[in-house]
C-alpha cells in the first residue's frame, strides 16, 4: 500500500515505523529537515521536506497514487487543509487527520467534514483519546492498562505481579486447573523490559513482571483477583492539569460517575476561573501540582486516584509520586517521552498513559487489512492484540489450537461466538465467523495476516 504520512513527530515516526514494518511503501513530510533526516535514517521510508499542505510537496511524495494519507503534523489547519487537497487534486481514497482543537470537533460543526466540503474520512482527537483511556484506568485502579474489546465482552487488561501475588511462581498451565471457571488468557509478559509469551505453559511469572491478559469482561473482578488486585471502586479522584485533558476527564466523569468526588489542580488563575465557572461539581483549586500544600488542600492524602495530566511530562512524573508519597492509593501519569515509560513503574507510578501511543492506535484501526477490526497497542510499545474475524479460509479455523502453529510471536488470547467468550484451551476449535484476538509481537503483523488470509487449498 502507498501511504503518505504528513507529520514526523512522535506519532509520524511511529505510525511511519509499524506500518514500514508491514511492507507499505511509506513517505513521510515533514517542515524540519532534521525531524525527516532522523524518520528516515531510523525507518525504511521516504522522506520529503516541506509543508505538507502544499500541493507541490503531497505531489512529491506521491499522493498521486497513495491509497492513504495520514495527517498528523502539529498543525490542524495544516492537517486538515492536506486532506482537503489530497481529495480536490489527487483524488487519495482515504484520508485520516488528528484535529486538536475542541471548537473544531463540537458536534455542531459536524457537517464541515462531510464529503463535499472538508472531505476527512477519519477524525483523530488525542484529547478525547486520551480521556477515555484515563476513565478506563478509574474502572479498574489495580492495572497500568486497560482496554475494552469486542464491544465490551472482553478485556485487555495490563497489571503488574507484587511479592502478594497469589499466582507468582505458578507455571501458567496449571492457573486451568487453579481457576477453572475463569475465562483468562496470559498474552505477555514483560520482565526487564524484554518480551515473553506464554506458549508451552511452563513459564512462571514473578515479582515486578509487568503482565498482559485477556479476559471475558464479566470476569474482570475475579482476574484481577487472582493478580492480589481487589482494589474498591474509585470514589475520590484529583487530577492536576486543567487543560484540554484534564477538563474533558472532569466533565466525562461529571456527566457519568454521580457519586465520584473531582478535585482539579491548575496552575494558570485564569484558566482555573474558566474552569471553575464551566464545570459543575468539581473543585478546582490554583496551583502548582509540585506544592505540597496544594496537594494537602485537594485532598491527597485521602484520595483513591491522583491523575496527572499537564503539558509537562517531569511534572506529571513528579506529581505523581509525591502524591503516592502523601498518601493516595494510585497515581496516573501521563507521559510523552517513550522512553520515560519504562521507568516510570520503577519509580512508583501505577500507570501511565502515552498519547502517542494512543494516537497511533486508533490510526492503525483504520489502516490495518483484511478482516482486522481493531487494534491495541500495548503501553510498551513491544506488541499489540487484534480483534479480528475467522474466515472459512482461514488457516486458524477448523483445527484444535494445539495443531495450528501459530508462528513464534503470535499467541490467541480469546474467542468471542455468539456473544460468548470462550476460554482458550489445547483443544479449542476456532470456526468461521468467530472473532479472534490475537496476541502479535512487534513486527508480526504480517505473519498474522496471513493466518487470517485465504488458503490455497481452499480453492
Amino acid at each position: 500500500m502507498k501511504i503518505v504520512i504528513c507529520g514526523a513527530g512522535l506519532v509520524g515516526a511511529s505510525i511511519a515505523s509499524h506500518l514500514a514494518e508491514e511492507q507499505n511503501d511509506v513517505t513521510v513530510i515533514d517542515a524540519s529537515e532534521e525531524k525527516i533526516q532522523r524518520v528516515t535514517d531510523q525507518v525504511d521510508v521516504h522522506g520529503v521536506v516541506g509543508t505538507a499542505s502544499y500541493p507541490d510537496i503531497l505531489a512529491e511524495a506521491g499522493a498521486r497514487d497513495a491509497e492513504l494519507l495520514i495527517a498528523v503534523t502539529e498543525s490542524d489547519e495544516v492537517n486538515m487543509v492536506a486532506c482537503q487537497v489530497a481529495h480536490t487534486i489527487f483524488n487519495t481514497p482515504v484520508k485520516i487527520a488528528r484535529i486538536r482543537h475542541q471548537s473544531y470537533l463540537d458536534p455542531k460543526y459536524g457537517d464541515l467534514y462531510s464529503p463535499d466540503q472538508m472531505p476527512i474520512d477519519h477524525i483523530i482527537s488525542p484529547e478525547a483519546e486520551v480521556s477515555a483511556a484515563v476513565s478506563n484506568q478509574l474502572r479498574v485502579p489495580g492495572a497500568f492498562d486497560i482496554k475494552d474489546m469486542c464491544g465490551g465482552r472482553m478485556n485487555l487488561v495490563g497489571v503488574q505481579c507484587t511479592a502478594e501475588s497469589p499466582i507468582i511462581d505458578t507455571p501458567i498451565r496449571h492457573l486451568t486447573n487453579l481457576f477453572p471457571d475463569l475465562v483468562m488468557t496470559i498474552v505477555a509478559i514483560i520482565r526487564d523490559g524484554k518480551l515473553t509469551l506464554p506458549r508451552g505453559g511452563s513459564e512462571m511469572m514473578a515479582a515486578g513482571d509487568r503482565v498482559y491478559f485477556v479476559c471475558d469482561s464479566s470476569h474482570l473482578r475475579r482476574a484481577m483477583a487472582t493478580f492480589g488486585h481487589e482494589e474498591p471502586e474509585v470514589r475520590s479522584v484529583v487530577i492536576a492539569g486543567g487543560g484540554a485533558i484534564g477538563q474533558m476527564l472532569a466533565g466525562e466523569i461529571e456527566s457519568n460517575s454521580e457519586n465520584m468526588q473531582v478535585q482539579l489542580i491548575e496552575r494558570s488563575a485564569g484558566r482555573a476561573r474558566e474552569l471553575a465557572e464551566g464545570l459543575r461539581t468539581t473543585r478546582v483549586f490554583n496551583g502548582d501540582a509540585l506544592d505540597s500544600g496544594i496537594l494537602a488542600e485537594a485532598g491527597v492524602h485521602s484520595t483513591e486516584t491522583f491523575v496527572s495530566v499537564t503539558d509537562d511530562d517531569e511534572v506529571n512524573i513528579l506529581s505523581a509520586l509525591l502524591a503516592k508519597r502523601n498518601g493516595a492509593r494510585h497515581a496516573v501519569a501521563l507521559v510523552n517521552i517513550p522512553g520515560f515509560i519504562p521507568l516510570v513503574a520503577a519509580l512508583g507510578v501505577d500507570a501511565v498513559i502515552n498519547p502517542s501511543q494512543i494516537t497511533v492506535s486508533s490510526i492503525l484501526e483504520h489502516v490495518r487489512r483484511g478482516r482486522i477490526q481493531d487494534v491495541h497497542p500495548i503501553i510498551e510499545d513491544l506488541g499489540e492484540v487484534l480483534e479480528a474475524e475467522a474466515l472459512p479460509s482461514s488457516l486458524l479455523v477448523g483445527k484444535p489450537l494445539r495443531d495450528a502453529k501459530l508462528p513464534k510471536g503470535v499467541v490467541i488470547g480469546g474467542i468471542l461466538r455468539d456473544g460468548d467468550v470462550l476460554a482458550i484451551r489445547g483443544d479449542t476449535v476456532i470456526e468461521a465467523g468467530d472473532t479472534v484476538t490475537i496476541f502479535s509481537a512487534r513486527g508480526k503483523i504480517a505473519q498474522v495476516e496471513k493466518l487470517l488470509s485465504v488458503r490455497l487449498d481452499f480453492f
